[in-house]
């Protein structure tokens, strides 16, 4: 595994998300109870900003047609998206976020 830094802790208080972009890839981090999770930041559907979607609980609604996708699997679990967003291991060293892409 080849993990990267992509944001602090402090960034992402807990029950928030954050997108970024990292080697060409859009990922949306979030912070559910304390855990962080990494998806992809693009809708499967038409390439919404998840980031600027909903999140209740560990479910992010894209803004644009409202897919759902979990974010701690990555699991599309509500259309019109058919297909899960990809899902990235995640750790933390001290405050520092890291993922693996």
């Amino acid at each position: 595994m080849s993990f990267i830094d992509v944001a602090k802790t402090d960034d992402i208080p807990a029950g928030q998300m954050k997108g970024v972009n990292k080697n060409g890839k859009d990922i949306l981090l979030t912070n559910i109870g304390g855990k962080y999770y990494a998806i992809g930041g693009k809708c499967t559907h038409a390439g919404g900003d998840l980031s600027k979607g909903k999140l209740t609980g560990n479910i992010v609604t894209c803004p644009r047609h409202g897919s759902k996708f979990d974010v701690t699997t990555g699991q599309q679990i509500g259309g019109p998206a058919k297909q899960n967003e990809p899902a990235y291991a995640v750790k933390t060293e001290g405050n520092i976020i890291k993922i693996d892409i």
